[in-house]
């Protein structure tokens, strides 16, 4: 888990913490410089999806939308798009609740992506 500020996490053998340095996209440069093919990353930030698959590593969203290569440009596309039209008032940010669809998605994204690194691809 890395963020620019300490936040409570269970303990366990399986999870690091790292804290980064406060600034702009400080934890965003700290996953994309050090992620690689045998990684996973779970983000909703688009702009760091796309920096992780450039690194060739598999990525979620926390609802268990897998991005990919073929997708990510648009995905990029309608973030600014998105964007743009809350700037201009056009339309009010929304973001649905989580569900258990949404984490049963997750879940199953998450072991598809874990059985595709065991299988080398």
């Amino acid at each position: 888990f890395v963020s620019n500020a300490f936040m409570r996490l269970p303990e366990g053998p399986l999870i690091k913490r790292v804290v980064v340095a406060d600034g702009p996209d400080a934890a965003d440069d700290w996953i994309a410089s050090r992620i690689t093919k045998t990684d996973i990353a779970v983000t909703a930030d688009i702009p760091l999806a796309a920096r992780c698959l450039e690194a060739g590593a598999r990525v979620v969203g926390p609802t268990g939308k897998p991005f990919t290569k073929a997708g990510i440009g648009m995905a990029l596309a309608m973030r600014d798009l998105s964007r743009h039209l809350r700037e201009t008032g056009e339309s009010k940010g929304y973001n649905a609740s989580f569900t258990r669809q949404d984490r049963s998605r997750f879940l199953q994204a998450l072991e598809e992506a874990v059985q595709a690194i065991r299988r080398g691809g």
